[in-house]
């Protein structure tokens, strides 16, 4: 993993870096008038300040986010559906997850039960949400207007076209319909099946050997003993491997045009997060998150190599999470020297921990 740290106004950072050159977007940044004690999040009057500046924010992640990037971004319960509107008149807003916040007990963060419950004129606020987005029509960039799948089968089709020529050359040359090739194969109550899977492009698979030979017979005994599919099957097969070696190639570069999206069973796969908070502790930032939180973020939406940008990094949990994940360049902005130091001891930190491998030894 490799890091670079910026101290400044992001805005000014991000206007000198090339566009499409960030894999991933992680940010927590200002929520507005959350943080009362802090100058950065009460820098605008009004909720209408906050959108337009946040615009401008929005305006350099379209510009250097990658076609196939992801952003992931913050917001307050309060703010959360302007935040999204504002993502939306950019990017494609996939998700708005929630952040059911506990502290480690699973009953919430200790300061709904502190606080006068006869006071509130709103119910008290235990989440966060994390606004999901990609480039509009990003799922279009590897696959075409068809769908990534209608993009596979018809590069199946193009690959597998020598064999599928040949088998279907000859169904032809003998005058044979694929009808009577359906009832030979016993596949007449199947809709057409050998028709869709031996002769036509996009669904093409190599018929089994016995089918291959049944084939043969058919076509010899409707065309009076003509000879036909005269290739060996062992031929046809090895030719076969070969090309899906090819068509395994292409298929994965399409999919490395592809945002990236991986989760699982063992890590949050639905709308609904419940990661502790961070507890308090000497130095803590006042928005720190919890790393796991943005572990599973990298290895859901990046892949090795990944450039991964947190513009408003506070105390760099984004960038620790890329050196606990390996494997990623980092790049993080903050206004504060103090968080930038921060950021980098913590990184350090884990580069000073001996590996699996290293320890063993």
């Amino acid at each position: 993993m490799t890091y670079e740290l910026h101290c400044g106004d992001c805005l000014e950072y991000m206007a000198t870096m090339p566009d499409n050159s960030v894999d991933l977007i992680a940010t927590d940044g200002p929520y507005h008038r959350v943080k009362m004690n802090e100058a950065w999040d009460t820098r605008h009057k009004t909720a209408n300040d906050f959108i337009a500046w946040l615009d401008t924010v929005l305006a350099q992640f379209q510009r250097i986010l990658k076609p196939n990037g992801s952003l992931y971004m913050f917001a307050s319960p309060r703010m959360a559906a302007r935040v999204e509107m504002a993502i939306g008149e950019r990017f494609n807003v996939l998700s708005q997850i929630v952040w059911a916040k506990h502290d480690g007990s699973g009953y919430g963060t200790g300061g709904h039960s502190k606080v006068c419950k006869e006071q509130l004129r709103s119910y008290f606020p235990q989440t966060e949400r994390i606004i999901f987005a990609e480039h509009y029509g990003a799922d279009n960039i590897a696959k075409g207007e068809a769908g990534y799948a209608a993009k596979c089968d018809e590069l199946r089709g193009f690959v597998f076209e020598p064999l599928r020529a040949y088998i279907e050359g000859e169904r032809v040359r003998a005058g044979v319909s694929k009808e009577d090739i359906n009832e030979a194969l016993g596949f007449r109550r199947m809709g057409g099946m050998a028709g869709r899977h031996y002769f036509s492009q996009s669904q093409w698979c190599l018929p089994t050997d016995e089918h291959y030979h049944k084939m043969r017979n058919c076509l010899s005994r409707l065309n009076h003993g003509g000879a036909y599919l005269q290739r060996p099957y062992e031929e046809l097969r090895t030719e076969y491997e070969e090309l899906r070696t090819e068509y395994e190639e292409l298929r994965t570069e399409y999919e490395e045009l592809r945002r990236p999206f991986n989760v699982s069973a063992d890590v949050h796969y639905t709308d609904v997060w419940t990661y502790p908070t961070v507890q308090a502790y000497k130095g803590k930032h006042p928005c720190e998150k919890p790393e796991q939180m943005f572990v599973d973020i990298l290895n859901a939406s990046s892949r090795p190599g990944a450039v991964v940008f947190d513009p408003f990094m506070g105390s760099g949990t984004t960038g620790v999470a890329c050196a606990t994940v390996g494997e990623r360049h980092f790049i993080g902005c903050d206004l504060d020297s103090k968080w930038v130091d921060r950021t980098r001891q913590r990184i350090e930190a884990v580069h000073a921990q001996p590996t699996l491998f290293e320890v063993a030894a």
